[in-house]
């Protein structure tokens, strides 16, 4: 919405003599910036209603006493099923029914009030985010790209999943020709996903496509594979946007990131960590495409390079969103979230970019403008915090209240 017409909305709701919920005397990050002054935020359902300097009132007030309203946080890649609990239709229930609902409830007690999974079991996530849009279960609002699409023996399904069979057909989609390609894209977007997630590095052993040792902490060792082939490539990114898809890219290596955006790719998933990003070009290339790059610091960060690429790319104008890539198992859902906020601050980010990049940005990486901005009109998904998050990016921990859909969901007060 234009300033101007944000001005004369705030205007027109606070001739209203009563909303459904009133923040009180709050500073506010609007998602880009701090806001000079004290606020009252006013919501109406789902919406914020107005941000207005004079007093409002609401029918359930939260007084803010001078601490900041800044919009939920979004982590914009996460795994959301447990990859070594799930291995057969029995564990797969288990795990829903009894691990499930507290793993959700945890983003929202961290403040995370949108997560985007990227490499989930179709099937079961997208019944997830079924469940939570029908209030069924408590969590954040849910975004999938389904199963992540490989080459045949790619990444991550012989490495993740190399010993779990049943599990890899479900949370890998591996494809050998275009065709395949086009149609598993095409299925994709039939269940009504949100976007889809490809992994560049890793094929079939026929592709003659250079090989590389891929590297993760968890496989200090390396694994061997090749990256996914130009043709398939091209063809993932454009049957989704055909479809009206965002697609995102799983690169590591500068050459894997230059190919995935000269094909058209919306964004790099991890962006380049295995090696210094020391292509001036491929940054430009970045800033021109307007190129999302997702740099998760919480898996990362164990590579030296990682943090100075990630600095380079900010400093250069590209757009960075908050992306953890965490997983069950290690650290916490949500804390890990709160980690890759800290981790991006170490990088050299100011805590405004890195605000920005877990709110605004990381919405406009999902394409969801009604999302991560503090302003009338757009989803009341806000956090109160108790001190400044501008000042330490740590602050975030801080927290006494999560909104999300304009309902107390969490509140430590």
């Amino acid at each position: 919405m234009p300033q101007e017409s944000e001005a004369l909305a705030s205007t027109e709701a606070r001739g209203r003599s009563v909303f459904d919920l009133v923040i009180s005397r709050a500073h506010v990050f609007d998602g880009r910036r701090s806001l000079a002054g004290l606020y009252d935020v006013a919501i109406d359902g789902g919406e914020i209603a107005s941000v207005s300097a004079e007093p409002l009132r609401g029918r359930q007030e939260v007084e803010a006493a001078g601490g900041w309203v800044v919009p939920g946080l979004i982590d914009t890649h996460i795994h959301f099923y447990d990859v070594r609990a799930v291995s057969g239709p029995q564990s797969m229930r288990v795990f829903e029914e009894d691990e499930l609902p507290g793993r959700l409830g945890l983003f929202l007690d961290h403040g995370i009030t949108t997560i985007k999974s990227v490499g989930d079991p179709t099937d079961g996530i997208l019944n997830t985010r079924a469940a939570i849009a029908a209030g069924v279960l408590r969590g954040p609002r849910l975004l999938a790209t389904g199963c992540g699409i490989t080459g045949r023996d790619g990444h991550p399904a012989t490495t993740v999943f190399s010993g779990n069979p049943w599990a890899r057909e479900r949370f890998t989609g591996e494809v050998d020709n275009v065709q395949q390609m086009r149609d598993l894209v095409h299925h994709l977007a039939d269940r009504k996903v949100d976007a889809i997630k490809l992994l560049s590095e890793g094929a079939c052993a026929h592709s003659g496509g250079p090989a590389y040792l891929w590297r993760n902490p968890a496989f200090p060792d390396g694994v061997e594979l090749e990256r996914l082939p130009l043709a398939l490539l091209r063809a993932g990114i454009e049957t989704g946007h055909e479809r009206g898809l965002r697609v995102t890219v799983h690169t590591t290596q500068q050459a894997a990131a230059r190919e995935a955006i000269e094909a058209g790719a919306d964004g790099l998933e991890h962006g380049v960590t295995v090696e210094p990003l020391t292509d001036h070009s491929l940054i430009e290339l970045m800033v021109e495409h307007g190129t999302t790059y997702t740099p998760t610091l919480w898996i990362d960060d164990a590579h030296p390079d990682a943090r100075g690429n990630l600095k380079k790319a900010a400093e250069a104008g590209v757009h960075v969103v908050l992306g953890s890539d965490t997983f069950s198992g290690r650290g916490l859902f949500g804390a890990n979230t709160l980690e890759e906020a800290e981790l991006m601050a170490a990088a050299g980010m100011t805590p405004t970019q890195v605000l920005t990049a877990a709110t605004s940005g990381a919405a406009r990486q999902c394409v969801r403008p009604d999302l991560g901005t503090v302003a009338p009109g757009k989803r009341a998904d806000l956090l109160v915090l108790n001190a400044d998050p501008t000042a330490d990016i740590g602050n975030l921990r801080d927290l006494s209240v999560v909104i999300l859909n304009g309902r107390l969901v969490t509140d430590t007060r």
